[in-house]
């Protein structure tokens, strides 16, 4: 009986050529080991695996340990149904695709920015703000980001 897939299987068999070919490029040889283990990731055969060992009564710590993983982060990678499972990774792609500078078109300062130009700690803009002597508003932007705003007077 086959477990991997035919992609996977392709993979697998290109970097045994490459690891069997003395003279082989190293970047090829790179590459052939990224191909494999994307193509592992997305294998049907490794969710299939941990199916059939939880259901024959191994823990997520004892799946987690043959992963090489923690069990917290087995058991967010596999436990569930194949919809939560899914769910689950396009949430994650959802994050991980969103910038992680903080856009410098934004109107007004932040904290940080107002405290130095007012020279005064981030504590004291928060309690200006708090107590109404400095104007702020939260911009939020199209990806769901949230930034606090500060307008000192000009």
């Amino acid at each position: 009986m086959t477990h991997l897939d035919p992609d996977t299987a392709i993979a697998l068999q290109r970097l045994a050529a490459l690891n069997a070919d003395e003279g082989a490029d190293p970047l090829e040889v790179l590459r052939g080991i990224r191909a494999l283990q994307n193509a592992l990731e997305t294998d049907a055969a490794t969710l299939a695996s941990v199916r059939a060992a939880v259901t024959a009564g191994a823990g997520w710590d004892d799946v987690a340990e043959a992963a090489g993983l923690k069990a917290a982060a087995a058991r967010w990678r596999w436990l569930g149904t194949d919809a939560e499972i899914a769910a689950r990774l396009a949430a994650g792609r959802k994050r991980s695709a969103r910038p992680s500078s903080v856009p410098t078109d934004l109107p007004g300062l932040s904290v940080a920015e107002a405290a130095a130009r007012l020279g005064v700690t981030a504590s004291a803009i928060y309690l200006q703000v708090s107590r109404g002597t400095l104007e702020s508003r939260e911009v939020t932007l199209p990806d769901g980001r949230t930034y606090k705003r500060v307008f000192p007077p000009s």
